[in-house]
């Protein structure tokens, strides 16, 4: 059975920094991009960044220069660095691999196969 799980998540103060970990097992994501997603209450899903087999990276600019995604594919993980937080960056955080393998790794959600039970970041004012 193949499971991602989030980690990291929790309550920090505007300016602030969380690291969010997620744990691949079940199977090894190694030739598949993975990502991180976000949604907050009564929006929609949306993208963070995401980071291809070959350890190419994209950020929603929302994130850029804030954010950092990286991968361990020895230990099948994923993380996403957040400095300098703001409350709008308050959601619940998602982690999700492709299927389809030597992938860009894309924005649009759709296309991800595999998807963790989320974890919350809170930022306050």
């Amino acid at each position: 059975q193949v499971q991602l799980v989030e980690s990291g998540g929790g309550l920090v103060q505007a300016g602030g920094s969380l690291r969010l970990s997620c744990a691949a097992s079940g199977r090894t994501f190694s030739r598949n991009a993975m990502g991180w997603f976000r949604q907050a209450p009564g929006k929609e899903r949306e993208f963070v960044a995401s980071i291809s087999w070959a350890y190419s990276t994209r950020y929603a600019d929302s994130v850029k220069g804030r954010f950092t995604i990286s991968r361990d594919n020895v230990k099948s993980a994923v993380d996403l660095q957040m400095n300098s937080l703001k409350p709008e960056d308050t959601a619940v955080y998602y982690c999700a691999a492709e299927y389809a393998e030597l992938t860009r790794g894309s924005s649009d959600w759709h296309t991800y196969d595999y998807w963790g039970q989320g974890t919350q970041v809170i930022v306050s004012s």
